[in-house]
């Protein structure tokens, strides 16, 4: 039986880096779906495929997560899609180039529950730092190395 080759699918809403995913998705021939609840501009390639579900909380993370198999790699900041995506076997990695894993998901879901709960209270929690060239450079390191691992591995 053919191996069925590795996707990579972006959570594209809010994702900062769709430029970097298309770099490498375009220098390891890998098809790429760029889901998101509104229309947006993607580079015109075979290997790329925009994807335009309805406007809803997890919509989007819904396709992905339904989609997503062994080897796949998801690229998102959504954590609960991180945890679905390591779940079905894929790969998950945040756009500032930290990998989701089986052993950080835990924590990273309790730690935003606690922060979910905290907002709730009306407390002001500030934000996440402002996205960098570090982050960016990190990113491309990382989904690179995730793409090799990827490959290394029988799906």
């Amino acid at each position: 039986m053919a191996e069925r080759p590795l996707q990579i699918f972006v959570d594209a809403d809010a994702c900062p880096v769709k430029d970097e995913v298309y770099r490498v998705a375009q220098r390891y021939g890998l098809k790429t779906w760029v889901v998101a609840n509104s229309f947006m501009m993607v580079p015109t390639s075979p290997l790329i495929e925009r994807v335009i579900v309805d406007a809803g909380p997890d919509v989007a993370d819904d396709w992905i997560a339904e989609r997503v198999q062994p080897g796949d790699i998801v690229v998102t900041n959504d954590i609960p899609l991180a945890d679905r995506a390591l779940k079905a076997g894929g790969a998950a990695l945040a756009p500032n180039g930290r990998p989701f894993t089986h052993d950080s998901i835990g924590s990273a879901l309790a730690q935003r529950a606690i922060m979910e709960q905290i907002r709730s209270t009306g407390e002001i929690t500030g934000g996440p730092r402002p996205f960098d060239r570090n982050d960016r450079s990190r990113f491309l390191q990382a989904l690179d190395e995730a793409v090799v691992r990827s490959r290394r591995k029988p799906r």
